[in-house]
C-alpha cells in the first residue's frame, strides 16, 4: 500500500495539472499576449467577423522593419464574384498586451484597425476583439483562430 500511495498522488497531481491547463492556468500557456513569442503569431489564421457568414484567411509573418507582424487578409467577395478582397496587415502586441493590427486595402491608407486580446486557455491560438472599419467607423467583433501546426513552427 505504501508504494501505491506515491503513484496515486502522482496521477492525481498530473490530472489536476491537466484540468488547470484547460482553464488557462498552465505555466506553459501564456495568460497575456505579451508573454507570447512573436513567432507564435506567424502562420495561418482564420478570422470570423460578427455578421459575416464567410471565414477570412489571415497569413502573418515577420515584419521586416520592426518587432511585429506583416501579412494579408483574404476575404471572400461580398458580391458573389469569384475575386476575393485582399488587404495588407501590419501590427504588433502593444504595451497593454493587445494584438493591434492596421489593415490597408491599397497599401497606403488604413482601411481597418484590429484590437484583440489573447483568450485565456487558448495557449496563443485565439484572439477576440473589435475590428473598426475606417470608412464608416463601424465596429465589428472578431475571433481570430490559429490554424495549422504548433505555435512558432510556421
Amino acid at each position: 500500500m505504501k508504494r501505491l500511495l506515491p503513484a496515486f498522488l502522482a496521477v492525481l497531481l498530473a490530472a489536476t495539472g491537466c484540468a488547470t491547463a484547460t482553464q488557462g492556468g498552465d505555466a506553459g500557456c501564456p495568460a497575456d499576449a505579451r508573454e507570447l513569442p512573436l513567432q507564435s503569431l506567424y502562420g495561418r489564421w482564420e478570422a470570423r467577423f460578427d455578421g459575416a457568414p464567410a471565414v477570412a484567411i489571415v497569413q502573418l509573418g515577420r515584419h521586416p522593419e520592426y518587432a511585429g507582424v506583416r501579412g494579408t487578409i483574404t476575404r471572400p467577395a461580398a458580391d458573389g464574384s469569384a475575386r476575393p478582397e485582399v488587404a495588407q496587415l501590419a501590427g504588433d502586441v502593444d504595451d497593454d498586451g493587445a494584438l493591434s493590427i492596421d489593415e490597408s486595402l491599397d497599401g497606403r491608407a488604413i482601411s481597418g484597425v484590429w484590437a484583440g486580446t489573447l483568450q485565456p486557455g487558448s495557449c496563443g491560438r485565439e484572439f477576440r476583439g473589435t475590428w473598426r472599419n475606417a470608412a464608416d467607423e463601424s465596429t465589428h467583433p472578431f475571433v481570430l483562430n490559429k490554424k495549422g501546426g504548433m505555435q512558432g513552427n510556421q
